[in-house]
């Protein structure tokens, strides 16, 4: 295993150091970017759930006025 000298373990200090600053810098503005993108995702998915809750309505409408369609024809008077 390769042993490193005093110098060396100050650059790898030095750069994991750099590194983190250089990452805080690119987190700190970010932080109101993904709360807009979570918000407008947020909204999107409610409104595609509520376009889907009345279209179900719609769909469950039509059914019951088809089975009562169907009933009422299966009522009629065979003299007719």
């Amino acid at each position: 295993m390769t042993q490193f000298t005093q110098d060396q373990w100050i650059i790898i200090g030095l750069v994991f150091v750099m590194g983190l600053i250089i990452g805080a810098f690119l987190l700190a503005g970010g932080g109101r970017k993904w709360k807009e993108r979570y918000r407008a995702e947020k909204e999107r998915r409610e409104a595609v759930e509520a376009d889907y809750a009345a279209a179900e309505k719609e769909w469950r409408e039509k059914d019951s006025l088809r089975a009562a369609a169907l009933r009422s024809e299966g009522r009629a008077d065979p003299a007719d």
